[in-house]
C-alpha cells in the first residue's frame, strides 16, 4: 500500500507542479501591482516564445522589459524594427515586487507617439 501512495503522490505532483510554475511565470503575481512609467533606450531585443524581452537603458540602469507573446506583440503593432537597438521607448507596466530585480512587465509601449497596447484589459 505504501508504494501505491507514493505513486499517487508522484502523479499528483507531476500534474500540479507544471501548472503552478506556468501560473507563476505568466501571471502578474510577481509584480508590485501598480503601474509605473519609464523611458529609455533599447539596448537589445529578443522577441519570441514564451514572451519577448527588451533590454532598456534607463538613466544608466539596465531594465528587462517583458513584452507579450508573438501573437500579442503582432496585435499591438510591436515589430523588431520598432524595438531596434537605439530606439527610445516609454513603457507603462508593473515592476517586479523584488526591488533587486530590474524587471517590468509592459502593459503598453509608446514609440514615436504611437501607443502599442499589449494588455487592453489591464488599462
Amino acid at each position: 500500500m505504501s508504494i501505491l501512495r507514493t505513486l499517487l503522490a508522484a502523479a499528483v505532483l507531476a500534474v500540479a507542479l507544471p501548472a503552478a510554475v506556468a501560473q507563476a511565470h505568466h501571471g502578474w503575481r510577481w509584480t508590485e501591482g501598480i503601474n509605473t512609467e519609464m523611458t529609455g533606450t533599447v539596448v537589445a531585443t529578443r522577441l519570441g516564445n514564451p514572451h519577448g524581452e527588451v533590454t532598456l537603458d534607463v538613466n544608466g540602469e539596465r531594465w528587462t522589459v517583458e513584452v507579450g507573446q508573438p501573437w500579442r506583440n503582432e496585435r499591438a503593432g510591436l515589430t523588431p524594427e520598432k524595438l531596434a537597438e537605439g530606439a527610445v521607448i516609454t513603457v507603462i507596466g508593473e515592476k517586479s515586487a523584488d526591488p533587486a530585480e530590474k524587471v517590468v512587465k509592459a502593459e503598453r509601449v509608446v514609440i514615436d507617439g504611437a501607443d502599442h497596447v499589449l494588455y487592453p484589459e489591464r488599462d
